[in-house]
C-alpha cells in the first residue's frame, strides 16, 4: 500500500492523483500498485507540486517495513533511503 499526503499544492494535482488513488481525507491519498507505477506517480507529484509539499510512504523490505519520499519538507525520515 502507498500513502501520499500533499499540502499547499495546485488543485490539478489532487485531480491527477484521484485517477489512481482514493482520497480518504483532503490531501491524503491511498492506493496499491507496482513499484514502477509508484515511481511514475511520485515523479508527477514532484513536477506538479511546485511550491507545495508532499510525502509518500510505501512498503519496503527493511526493518521498519516502510520507505519514504519527501518533497519540499523540512522533516527528514530516519531511514537513510528516501527515493521511491
Amino acid at each position: 500500500m502507498t500513502v501520499i499526503v500533499i499540502s499547499a499544492c495546485p488543485v490539478g494535482l489532487r485531480g491527477h492523483l484521484t485517477r489512481w488513488l482514493l482520497e480518504i481525507s483532503p490531501g491524503v491519498f491511498v492506493g496499491r500498485f507496482s513499484s514502477r507505477v509508484r515511481t511514475l506517480i511520485w515523479t508527477r507529484v514532484v513536477e506538479m507540486a511546485k511550491t507545495g509539499r508532499a510525502i509518500m510512504v510505501h512498503h519496503a523490505d527493511n526493518e521498519q517495513g516502510l520507505n519514504f519520499a519527501i518533497h519540499a519538507h523540512e522533516w527528514t525520515p530516519s531511514i537513510t533511503k528516501t527515493s521511491p
